[in-house]
């Protein structure tokens, strides 16, 4: 999928997800949906000319180097018998179930040790990198969102107790975006390291009729239009207003 493609994705399953991680205030399911989109371009931080490598120049593109590095040594010592031969660099180690969870939790406890700001530095790495792709259709939604909890809280106050569904939204974006790339012609080992077909990166993805090429007619205009009015109407109370 494209990077628009993907972090609309991630902001449709956030407004989804939301109220089952507890959220049920607008400006908070605004915030967690815009966060969401942004990690949902995260895994594409092993490919060198992803916007995720690129977002802050030497900062995530040393991070993407370091990525594609362990990707390869990872795909080195764990493919199995029928694997195919590759570099095992893109798409692999950061397109995985578990890459995901490890991160969501990484984040979790990482903030909860950081403190205040290190859960604000992760929600605006997510609203912005979100906005760079998306523009306004979400990072003026987040932003508001944020603005607004912050003045009902009284300031920073509105960043406590936060980093557990913080945890959830960037390990939700992450599946997001492994769920989208397997339904391109590519497929995605995002059960890895389950063996199947003597595979222990195997690509899923559906038979062929439902995949599409990245970046192709159907992505441009039939899937990323659908996700433009998913994106609408499950913004909390446009449905109700409708």
């Amino acid at each position: 999928m494209m990077g628009r493609t993907h972090a609309l994705t991630g902001w449709c399953a956030g407004l989804a997800a939301a109220p089952l991680a507890g959220l049920a205030g607008g400006p908070q399911v605004l915030v967690f949906a815009a966060t969401t989109a942004g990690f949902a371009l995260l895994p594409d931080l092993d490919h060198p000319g992803a916007t995720a490598s690129r977002f802050l120049g030497r900062i995530t593109g040393g991070i993407s180097r370091l990525l594609r590095w362990s990707s390869r040594r990872l795909y080195a010592v764990t493919k199995g018998p029928r694997d195919e031969r590759c570099s095992g660099q893109h798409r692999h180690l950061s397109h995985t179930v578990l890459f995901a969870l490890a991160l969501g939790a990484l984040t979790a406890v990482g903030t909860a040790a950081g403190g205040r700001w290190a859960v604000l530095a992760v929600l605006l790495f997510g609203l912005l990198l979100a906005d760079h792709v998306l523009g306004d259709l979400v990072g003026l939604a987040g932003a508001a969102g944020f603005v607004t909890l912050m003045v009902k809280s009284g300031g920073l106050v509105a960043l406590d107790g936060v980093q557990v569904w913080l945890g959830i939204a960037v390990a939700l974006g992450c599946v997001v975006h492994d769920l989208g790339d397997a339904v391109t012609e590519s497929g995605c080992p995002f059960l890895f390291p389950l063996l199947i077909a003597g595979e222990t990166w195997y690509e899923i993805r559906p038979p062929q009729w439902l995949r599409f090429r990245t970046g192709k007619g159907f992505e441009t205009w039939i899937v990323f239009p659908v996700l433009v009015v998913l994106s609408v109407m499950l913004v909390p109370g446009v449905l109700e207003a409708v």
